[in-house]
């Protein structure tokens, strides 16, 4: 290859990593987190069955979704592998909501961050509203998994200087 040959590549701005990992169906507990027909949820009862005549014991997982509340279940034998979401949370202060309901974040190296959505809880829906209107400094709590990214928590630091 000459040197005056250039070469492009498609930036996807991934750098391949896995959104899940494999964890045995055995050792995941309540508050755990666990993939259930492809959506991140939050373990909230696990309850396992004795071996029957041929075979294995079995997990039922009873998770709701992180980020739409709903409730899901599966059962899975113990010694097989559940893919288990690589769950982040991050904070960033809030700067401004705009009309059509997507907030501007700051991130920790001062760039900011607007494609999120306000959040579809009512009570932090209404906590961030009113929050921003009295002018207090808010600092929101961004989970993300598996490529979805919804704010889910609130803190209050103080009035704006």
């Amino acid at each position: 290859m000459s040197d005056s040959e250039e070469h492009h590549f498609e930036s996807k701005a991934d750098a391949g990593a896995s959104k899940t990992y494999p964890q045995q169906a055995g050792t995941i507990r309540k508050n755990g987190y666990i993939v259930i027909k492809s959506r991140p949820c939050k373990v909230v009862e696990v309850s396992t069955s004795k071996t029957g005549k041929h075979g294995h014991a079995k997990c039922h997982f009873v998770g709701i979704d992180i980020f739409n509340g709903k409730k899901l279940e599966d059962i899975v034998p113990s010694s097989h592998n559940c893919d288990v979401p690589h769950v982040n949370r991050t904070d960033y202060q809030l700067i401004d909501i705009s009309e059509d309901g997507f907030v501007s974040l700051l991130t920790e190296n001062g760039n900011t961050k607007d494609d999120l959505r306000l959040p579809t809880d009512d009570s932090l829906l209404s906590q961030i509203k009113d929050g921003f209107a009295d002018g207090k400094d808010l600092v929101v709590t961004v989970m993300s998994a598996m490529g979805e990214e919804q704010i889910c928590a609130l803190k209050d630091i103080g009035p704006k200087n």
